[in-house]
């Protein structure tokens, strides 16, 4: 299964750090944010990776290069300077993920999640791992069945990791251009499309400067 690690975004709250790096080079202890989700992806077997990026982007080419010295081939889908996105990246990036179901993880976030429990998904168009509520998003955002069914606004609400397995058919008929993922999370949902997974282990947004910190005593202390 081929991953996909999105890489776009230009971290505006984490400036003044993301005025001349782009966020995911950003260290924390002893490797650069997405080296950490790049060495987690390896460890569970996961080589085959694309990541996208915009603002800054070339930095990320330069510093990650192939890929080899992670044991892993990286191949990069550029978006100019503005990007497009979260579910338009993924389009955008389609022809080098190929035609079977794929993984795409935030290139923000931190975690220790077994990635290798996602080899055989989906069944359905996407399944996604949800996890508890952090403090700054506490509303969540979909519901969970027992059946694994992910419903909309229905009992008790969890946050979407930013990690996901996609059929690729979860894309089609999608126009290429800007597109968020939410949009279309919420309308596979309604059709009863998506299924997912609740993660109680250790996950954080790395979406400010204060979290980083956080994540970096976290690590430099393990």
């Amino acid at each position: 299964m081929k991953v996909m690690i999105l890489a776009a975004g230009k971290g505006e709250r984490m400036r003044p750090l993301t005025d001349f790096k782009p966020k995911p080079l950003l260290p924390v202890a002893d490797k650069t944010i997405i080296e950490h989700t790049i060495d987690g992806l390896a460890a569970s077997g996961f080589k085959d990776l694309v990541i996208n990026h915009a603002y800054l982007g070339q930095q990320i080419e330069d510093y990650l290069g192939d890929g080899s010295r992670y044991g892993a081939n990286i191949q990069y889908s550029p978006e100019g300077d503005r990007g497009l996105e979260t579910a338009g990246g993924i389009i955008n990036a389609l022809p080098l993920l190929g035609e079977q179901p794929f993984m795409v993880v935030n290139g923000d976030i931190a975690t220790d999640f077994p990635f290798d429990q996602l080899k055989n998904r989906p069944s359905k168009l996407a399944h996604l791992v949800m996890v508890a509520n952090p403090i700054h998003h506490a509303q969540g955002d979909f519901g969970l069945l027992e059946n694994e069914q992910v419903v909309l606004k229905v009992g008790e609400l969890f946050t979407f990791s930013g990690i996901g397995v996609y059929d690729p058919r979860f894309f089609s008929n999608i126009e290429p251009g800007h597109c968020k993922l939410g949009h279309l999370l919420r309308q596979a949902i309604n059709d009863g499309q998506v299924t997912g997974q609740l993660y109680r282990g250790f996950w954080m947004d790395i979406g400010t400067p204060e979290r980083l910190t956080e994540l970096n005593d976290r690590y430099s202390t393990q």
